[in-house]
């Protein structure tokens, strides 16, 4: 109880909130209504990989992330999200994903990371790969090999299925099956914030279930 009372708020955050009336058989398609931000996320990734490099060298010269690569970034993330929470990744709405990296406040998947002033330039060096490792080693084990952009595959990809098939025979989105695929993929985007240089704070071991962002306690 004390080690929880310490918790603080993780600087990147995902929220989540499940359509009460979801269709029935629209999830049997989604893949193929989904293959344009697919595409279009194909792109985007390959701009991620360059503008990382781009920013780890900023980083590591002079602490800093420049803001428009990481607004950049973070918009790539949030972008993936939008379209995992629509498709494979959680079955969670029917509403067709926007086109734009920026957040839009009425569509019911939301992923951000705070920016931070100032990084460290010692950090920068391990933190994506021997730092991040165990995190790795962990959803790799959990999710069965994790998918960048969610297209299928693993854990995630197994309680969707079990989610649409729910949903083709009793018309409701299981509540528990919810809670647990979106504190998988909030795991999952933490863990993306740190290895993509644009936190420090490091991600924590712990499955947050649910729509909505833990409380930070103090």
């Amino acid at each position: 109880m004390a080690t929880e009372a310490l918790r603080p708020a993780h600087p990147a955050r995902l929220t989540a909130a499940l359509d009460p009336h979801l269709s029935r058989w629209l999830w049997l398609v989604k893949w193929l209504l989904a293959l344009p931000h697919y595409v279009a996320l194909a792109f985007l990734w390959v701009a991620f990989v360059l503008v990382s490099v781009v920013a780890f060298f900023t980083v590591l010269f002079t602490g800093r992330y420049p803001r428009a690569l990481f607004d950049f970034n973070a918009g790539v993330l949030r972008w993936s999200w939008r379209v995992a929470y629509y498709a494979y990744g959680a079955l969670g709405t029917d509403r067709y994903p926007p086109f734009t990296l920026a957040d839009v406040p009425d569509y019911p998947a939301h992923w951000d990371v705070a920016y931070p002033e100032e990084l460290s330039r010692g950090l920068v060096l391990v933190k994506w790969w021997l730092l991040a490792l165990p995190h790795y080693l962990v959803l790799g084990f959990l999710l069965g090999g994790v998918r960048v952009v969610w297209v299928s595959g693993g854990l995630i990809g197994l309680l969707a299925l079990f989610a649409g098939v729910a949903l083709a025979f009793t018309g409701r989105y299981p509540r528990g099956i919810f809670d647990l695929i979106i504190g998988l993929n909030r795991w999952v985007l933490r863990v993306a914030a740190y290895a993509a240089l644009l936190t420090d704070v490091y991600p924590p071991f712990r499955l947050d279930m649910g729509g909505d962002e833990p409380k930070a306690l103090s």
